[in-house]
């Protein structure tokens, strides 16, 4: 008999990693519509529509490749939020 084993994700052992992937959740969830409101600031609404859609390839390319070096190989499928995402990568490669 075949049983799955989902890890959750890992704790932080320190408050400056917990607050570094708050962060980092944050930006990826919001940073692009903050960019798009300077930039709609700066410049031009059009610019920043345009901004806004290529932000979201942008961001998305950026969370694929977080998610893809940090989660492990069998939990892949699993839907993770943007938090979850950093927890995994800054405890894989920055926060032992």
């Amino acid at each position: 008999m075949n049983t799955f084993h989902i890890d959750p994700p890992p704790t932080l052992p320190t408050r400056q990693c917990r607050f570094i992937a708050r962060l980092l959740g944050w930006i990826l969830s919001y940073g692009n519509y903050g960019i798009a409101l300077i930039i709609g600031w700066q410049s031009d609404w059009f610019i920043a529509i345009g901004v806004l859609l290529l932000g979201y390839i942008v961001f998305g390319i950026i969370r694929s490749k977080l998610r893809n070096d940090s989660i492990p190989l069998a939990q892949r499928e699993t839907p993770y939020n943007d938090y979850a995402i950093a927890t995994w990568y800054l405890s894989h490669n920055h926060c032992f």
